[in-house]
């Protein structure tokens, strides 16, 4: 229950709130927002709670290497966008599965190395990445539009989520790290807004990404010598330190205002 209610909450707030961002300051805050760990985050401490530190520092190496097949998917709708938003979702989504699973035979690799081959990743996902324009839209948007991508991105949540243990450990590691909410925003600002939008929601991602990699390296590295709490406080700090100076050293354009705080409870 815990669990289907986090869902059932973070999903809108978190697609909502970034839906309402890239409106606010651009695309590339809104694709910034979904890369933090707002999700996988809480879920990685239930179960550090549930099951303990142990368990939790294993499964943080699993999460690690689903940031690379993100980096993955950001490719492959890099590479479908140019004939539309389906060829790139249906493109972004093979490219996913690929990735996710040449990184389960990766799983027994030194930590470390798998630090860098998912930040590795997400770099080399970005230099693909073509120069465009991060500004907000000054197209109005239709009053369905925010109600529609949280009914999808909920929808997909739950789908998925609830498929994934039919599968067997491995697919389903490769199905609970689907890049849900990216696909939701990046699609929809594809559809309203052109594909340099869309491509400016994954520039977002991967930069933020960069946060999200120190995060599961703070709980991996912390979690049994500090305890829960500790590990999980210093993880959150080090997602908002290093993805904030990942945006900044990026130079978005996406002017986000010097007083933008995001919540990542």
């Amino acid at each position: 229950m815990p669990l289907l209610l986090l869902k059932l909450t973070l999903t809108p707030i978190l697609i909502g709130g970034a839906s309402l961002a890239a409106r606010r300051w651009g695309p590339t805050i809104g694709g910034w927002i979904v890369a933090l760990p707002l999700t996988s985050g809480p879920v990685l401490l239930f179960i550090a709670i549930e099951h303990g530190p142990t368990f939790a520092a294993t499964t943080s190496v699993g999460t690690l290497l689903g940031l690379a097949a993100i980096a993955g998917y950001c490719v492959g709708f890099i590479a479908g966008s140019t004939r539309g938003p389906a060829t790139a979702f249906a493109s972004a989504t093979a490219a996913y599965a690929a990735t996710g699973l040449v990184g389960q035979f990766l799983a027994g690799w030194p930590f470390p190395v798998l630090v860098l081959v998912a930040a590795g990743a997400i770099a080399l996902a970005l230099m693909t990445l073509p120069a465009t324009s991060s500004a907000k839209s000054t197209t109005p948007h239709p009053r369905w539009d925010l109600p529609a991508r949280i009914i999808v991105g909920t929808v997909l949540v739950l789908t998925l989520t609830s498929v994934a243990p039919l599968l067997g450990p491995t697919a389903s590691g490769i199905v609970t790290t689907f890049p849900v909410y990216v696909s939701v925003i990046s699609v929809f600002a594809f559809l309203h807004d052109g594909r340099p939008a869309a491509l400016g929601v994954l520039r977002g991602l991967l930069v933020g990404l960069f946060g999200t990699v120190g995060f599961y390296i703070a709980v991996h590295t912390l979690v049994e010598s500090a305890g829960v709490g500790p590990a999980f406080a210093a993880a959150v700090a080090t997602s908002l330190l290093v993805s904030g100076l990942a945006l900044r050293q990026a130079g978005t354009g996406s002017r986000a205002p010097a007083n933008l705080e995001i919540e990542s409870a």
